[in-house]
């Protein structure tokens, strides 16, 4: 998300850079190239020009034309103005009172409510809640068949419905069931429609003073844009929405639903939809999404991806492995399913300051996730033996291993030739940090 605007950004921040001192008339030229990146980027146009003139107002005093790093003073007001548009701080779901506690999702048809219940289910369970989800969309066939199978690779129970039932019965019943079992969060998957009319508004309404839910999230596709920011106004308006979580967010080059939402629906982002995979929900942050706009990058974020993927008595084992300068292939190998539970490559180093604009411009070095899947292939054939000690494997060994990871002979020279160089690397810290020499080895 955002690639065109961290672009387009990059370069008018790069001539400001070239100056020593600003002028008024330099700054005011590069804000008009971020208004017209704003709107490029499909950022509604009164939040695009109260943006600019918010920037304006400080970039043009003192606080800039005085400072000895002109150029950087400017990034920095931008990054702030950027952090208050987004909403200023990280916002919290709602889940104070007595249980059970009803999260009640609400939105368009095909905005992804259904997949996006089970992802808040998965995330809420591993926080300790006990959670129960309810299938009350009767209208679209299937919903509830994919929520209970959603459901179940999650591990939380759901509410059993009929597809000819009322949906406020439904969750009416379900409020009932939640507080006898015990659950204290329940997740109410609604019904959506193509486009908002009354029929389906008047339903929503019903389920809302039936429940009385403590949250009331709007689930919108970012990919829609400007769409995606009136439909959120016009739920706003009829249910008076506590938050809103966007959806399909890695497909969305320009961000301007995102940079949008807070401005118009005047309701803070509580959560964005990164992929389709059950675990791929971030908890939105205003100041590091400003900080991977202006390709700052976001280390936070790389953080708690690594804690929540990474095993500790794992991250033990290896440490002392690696004290002992016994890390083996097979080590490698777990540590590279490790890193594919935190997502892509390509999204994982975009999060690290500085090196996703050098991915754009060095485009062989773009990380490719099959290339991934083919070191685990190639290590995946070799035998036990082989991947303890590598230096048994020989020429015919590395034939044998070739053909049964579907790869060729210098794929696996390659992985053998860079795990050799990664060992070296690790003994020269485990010695006491020396200064490495190169780059770390390429793999792929």
């Amino acid at each position: 998300m955002f690639d065109r605007l961290t672009d387009k950004l990059a370069q008018v921040f790069k001539k400001l850079k070239g100056h020593g001192k600003l002028t008024e008339v330099q700054v005011q030229e590069a804000l008009r190239e971020v208004r017209l990146a704003l709107l490029e980027a499909d950022v509604n146009y009164k939040v695009a020009k109260s943006f600019i003139e918010r920037v304006r107002e400080r970039a043009v005093g003192e606080e800039v034309m005085r400072s000895l790093t002109p150029a950087q003073q400017v990034v920095k007001i931008v990054h702030e103005e950027l952090t208050g548009l987004l909403g200023g701080e990280s916002p919290r779901l709602d889940l104070s009172g007595r249980p059970p506690i009803a999260l009640m999702l609400v939105g368009l048809q095909g905005s992804g409510k259904t997949t996006t219940a089970a992802k808040l289910a998965r995330r809420l369970k591993s926080q300790g809640r006990q959670v129960y989800l309810v299938p009350a969309d009767v209208q679209r066939p299937a919903a509830i068949e994919q929520l209970q199978r959603l459901a179940a690779d999650c591990g939380v129970a759901v509410h059993p419905t009929e597809p000819n039932q009322n949906p406020v019965a439904i969750a009416a019943a379900a409020m009932e069931a939640a507080y006898a079992a015990g659950y204290d969060t329940v997740i109410l998957d609604t019904a959506g429609r193509l486009h908002i009319d009354a029929p389906l508004m008047e339903e929503l309404k019903a389920i809302k003073e039936k429940v009385a839910p403590r949250e009331i999230l709007l689930v919108a596709d970012a990919m829609t844009g400007q769409d995606a920011v009136q439909v959120g106004q016009s739920f706003h308006d009829l249910l008076k929405l506590t938050g809103v979580i966007l959806t399909k967010v890695e497909g969305d080059a320009r961000g301007g639903a995102a940079l949008s939402m807070r401005e118009v629906v005047g309701k803070p982002i509580k959560f964005l939809g990164v992929g389709e995979k059950l675990d791929a929900l971030e908890v939105f942050h205003p100041d590091r999404l400003a900080s991977r706009i202006l390709g700052m990058g976001d280390v936070l974020t790389l953080i708690e991806k690594a804690q929540e993927s990474f095993d500790a008595e794992q991250v033990k084992a290896l440490e002392q492995k690696l004290r002992r300068e016994a890390f083996t292939l097979d080590d490698f190998r777990e540590q590279l399913r490790q890193i594919k539970k935190m997502g892509s490559m390509e999204q994982l180093l975009g999060l690290i300051p500085g090196l996703g604009s050098k991915m754009k411009a060095m485009k062989d070095l773009k990380p490719d996730d099959r290339d991934l899947k083919r070191v685990e292939a190639i290590i995946g054939s070799m035998t036990p033996g082989e991947r303890a000690d590598h230096q048994i494997i020989n020429g015919s060994r590395r034939r044998r291993i070739a053909l049964g990871s579907g790869t060729s002979v210098q794929d696996v020279n390659r992985l053998l030739k860079n795990f050799v160089m990664t060992q070296k690397m690790i003994k020269q810290m485990a010695q006491g940090g020396k200064k490495m020499k190169g780059m770390m080895p390429k793999f792929f």
